[in-house]
């Protein structure tokens, strides 16, 4: 925008353009949003403020809560010797979801990237060697990361330095999804169902 009055107004959209879904149509609707909704700014300021002051990372697994340890951390009827490695909070949330998994978590924050710079130093590599060593009973750790090249890499790094300290690494299952038709299926999706078939 041309009138320099409108700064403030262009700093939001850029702001808000930053945010992960928004891009800077998207942004400068949801601010016009706000000005013809003009109460609604003051509920969001102070949502915002509440959820900085009262949400913390929890340190054992990274998970976003209200306590911490998290609420799952300190949950008795879980099981302690599972270990499930999420790259971020939202994956952690959708895996609950699915009311399946009763073992613990570790978020990575992130996955290893030569092109954004991100090495093993710059993720929760080493708290999560730290929990294996706290704890001999593990028996198992699921690496939940996505199918990118990324994901991969960041998986056979994670899966060489556990199993050097003797622990049980898995990965989720690759292949055909549930509802699929086997001839709409990419040829790197069948190998994958292949590979991974199990007996019945």
């Amino acid at each position: 925008m041309s009138d320099t009055k409108m700064q403030p107004f262009d700093q939001l959209v850029r702001e808000l353009s930053s945010l992960p879904g928004f891009g800077k149509r998207s942004a400068q609707r949801a601010a016009l949003s706000l000005l013809k909704n003009r109460s609604k700014i003051g509920k969001l300021v102070q949502q915002l403020k509440t959820v900085d002051e009262q949400v913390c990372e929890c340190q054992t697994c990274g998970n976003l809560s209200l306590a911490n340890p998290c609420h799952i951390c300190t949950d008795s009827k879980r099981n302690p010797n599972t270990i499930c490695v999420v790259e971020g909070v939202d994956d952690l949330w959708a895996l609950e979801r699915s009311e399946f998994f009763d073992g613990v978590y570790h978020v990575l924050g992130g996955v290893v990237s030569a092109i954004d710079g991100i090495g093993p130093e710059d993720l929760r590599f080493d708290e999560l060697l730290k929990r294996t060593e706290a704890n001999p009973q593990i028996t198992e750790v699921i690496l939940a990361l996505g199918a990118s090249v990324d994901g991969s890499t960041t998986g056979h790094l994670l899966a060489r330095r556990l199993k050097e300290k003797g622990v049980k690494v898995t990965t989720l299952a690759r292949g055909m999804p549930m509802g699929s038709e086997v001839d709409y299926l990419d040829a790197g999706t069948l190998t994958l169902a292949l590979n991974g078939r199990m007996e019945l």
